[in-house]
């Protein structure tokens, strides 16, 4: 190695050093903050307790706002599996124009501001004449979750040799049956990947989900920031540490049943 890929070589791995602490002292500083036993947030911390998770234990607001974030993420996560799968096959299968300018749309809420969807999904759903909340926060969340779905299964799809359905059917197999047995086991390291990225994208969604709350069903997001202005004590770190820990599993399950190079590959 020459003088000049040494220096090269120590400057990629300084700015990456640098990448990670940067990114993770934010986190590890939550962390930290949610065990100090002060009512405000301050390192180093006077002494370590569980005081802010026994608070969250006993909170009434908390437990039905996570409930409600929950079944949300889970049901939107579901909903886009499903319209993302069949989305994803049928711009890949199908022979038509405009194919390209499909796709890009299907994963533009990943690039718009989540203010600009969330303001015109609110004057459409006020155009159509739908006021009912939860309705209007599960299409809003399909909406969220659709890209991650369609830009990973589309990817995946693009990959997979269709013509093993075919064989699958020329050894007796019926269409459905050879799609249930070669296409989805094929295809589900897809499904997982997208289908957590997901879930985690509508766990944590605020800019749109404002739009359709009203005062009786919240999401986690809106619920902490209310948390932030009314109360503004480390209960808020408290919650944050929970939600990084949710993160940490995901990836962890992902690695165990995917791996963390296939996740990003995918």
């Amino acid at each position: 190695m020459t003088a000049i890929e040494r220096i090269a070589s120590a400057v990629v791995w300084t700015l990456a050093a640098f990448t990670v602490v940067f990114l993770l002292t934010p986190l590890v500083v939550t962390v930290l903050v949610s065990f100090g036993s002060s009512a405000v947030f301050t390192l180093p911390a006077p002494s370590w307790s569980l005081r802010w998770y026994q608070a969250l234990g006993r909170s009434r607001e908390l437990w039905p706002v996570v409930a409600t974030s929950v079944q949300l993420a889970a049901l939107s996560t579901a909903i886009a599996l499903g319209l993302g799968t069949l989305c994803a096959i049928g711009l890949l299968r199908g022979q038509f124009r405009g194919r390209d300018g499909i796709v890009t749309f299907l994963v533009s809420p990943l690039m718009l501001p989540g203010l600009v969807i969330g303001i015109a999904m609110l004057e459409s759903f006020r155009a159509a004449g739908l006021r009912d909340v939860w309705l209007s926060l599960i299409l809003a969340h399909v909406v969220i979750t659709l890209p991650y779905v369609v830009r990973t299964v589309y990817a995946a799809l693009s990959l997979f040799d269709f013509t093993l359905i075919d064989a699958a059917r020329t050894l007796g197999l019926s269409y459905p049956k050879a799609v249930l047995k070669v296409l989805v086991p094929s295809l589900a390291p897809a499904f997982l990947t997208s289908g957590m990225f997901a879930f985690l994208a509508s766990m944590d969604n605020y800019p749109i989900s404002i739009f359709f709350t009203d005062a009786w069903t919240k999401t986690l997001p809106i619920q902490m920031l209310q948390y932030v202005e009314e109360s503004p004590d480390p209960t808020i770190a408290a919650i944050s540490a929970l939600l990084i820990l949710l993160a940490a599993a995901v990836l962890v399950v992902g690695d165990r049943l995917v791996g963390l190079r296939r996740m990003a590959d995918l």
